[in-house]
């Protein structure tokens, strides 16, 4: 395996990733990107270029973890997410990009706003509140998680980023005191009854308190409902994402508890349920 160019250490990755059909010809060229710093062009222009001994030997090991399952995020340590390249590992999920729609449909209504106040509950690797901080440098942007492991995670990509965050360790609103303009999440809402049905990269190596929620995948809607309005200002807006199927109810959640409320569904470019935003 010596002496390869990147077109034939490229082609023998093609060549063995059938053993998991799972693996793309997508998570092959993620790796490479990543591994040498390419982007798409540059890996065409060094294609027949000659591979160094030792970088071939990393890029056939990790080749091996993605077809023994590892998300190739995790491989690399790294993910893409609005424009940012952020640290990940298996403390946090990989942000994906249902999510950055979500991102731009906050983005989108702050646009002219000065200063605004938000809040990212459950802020994982800090995807959402660093992509929102980096296109709206005067928001005042808090992040909170649960985890204290993913809140490290999200501190790193903050300092790397160079992008000013306040974090802070908070089961949803209980170690929380302010009030904010915007609070956005994309919490656990996946049904412990749906386990069978996932991707097994997702089961196997994301964490599983990113990911699940008792009450089919509603618990934590119904807690966030519980308290918001407690910690919003006037005319403030929450901002959350959600499964394919659960438009319905978590809009039931919201109008039930807030019926003066205006809840609003939005559907995400592949057609799909995906977001939910609440006018107080």
């Amino acid at each position: 395996m010596n002496n390869m160019t990147y077109f034939e250490a490229r082609k023998w990755a093609f060549s063995i990733i059938n053993e998991n059909k799972e693996v793309t010809e997508a998570d092959v060229e993620f790796l490479l990107k990543k591994q040498f710093g390419f982007s798409n062009t540059d890996l065409l222009i060094h294609l027949r270029d000659s591979v160094k001994s030792d970088d071939l030997e990393t890029f056939q090991n990790n080749v091996r973890r993605l077809v023994a399952g590892e998300p190739p995020q995790y491989v690399v340590g790294e993910a893409d997410f609005y424009g940012l390249e952020l640290l990940v590992d298996s403390r946090v999920l990989i942000p994906r990009v249902e999510t950055e729609e979500l991102v731009e449909w906050v983005l989108t209504d702050i646009h002219g706003h000065d200063n605004p106040s938000i809040l990212d509950v459950g802020t994982g690797s800090g995807a959402i509140a660093l992509a929102i901080k980096a296109n709206c440098p005067l928001a005042k942007v808090n992040a909170s998680d649960i985890s204290a492991d993913a809140l490290n995670v999200a501190m790193g990509n903050a300092d790397k980023l160079k992008l000013a965050i306040d974090f802070i360790k908070s089961d949803l609103f209980d170690s929380l005191d302010d009030r904010f303009d915007v609070i956005v999440s994309n919490p656990p809402y996946i049904s412990h009854g749906e386990l069978g049905v996932m991707d097994s990269r997702v089961k196997e190596y994301e964490p599983r308190l990113a990911l699940f929620a008792d009450d089919d995948g509603l618990k934590v809607y119904k807690r966030l409902a519980e308290h918001v309005a407690d910690y919003l200002n006037p005319g403030g807006k929450l901002y959350l994402e959600i499964g394919y199927h659960q438009e319905d109810s978590v809009k039931q959640i919201f109008t039930t508890k807030y019926p003066e409320a205006e809840v609003t569904g939005k559907h995400d470019m592949a057609g799909n349920q995906r977001m939910i935003k609440v006018t107080f």
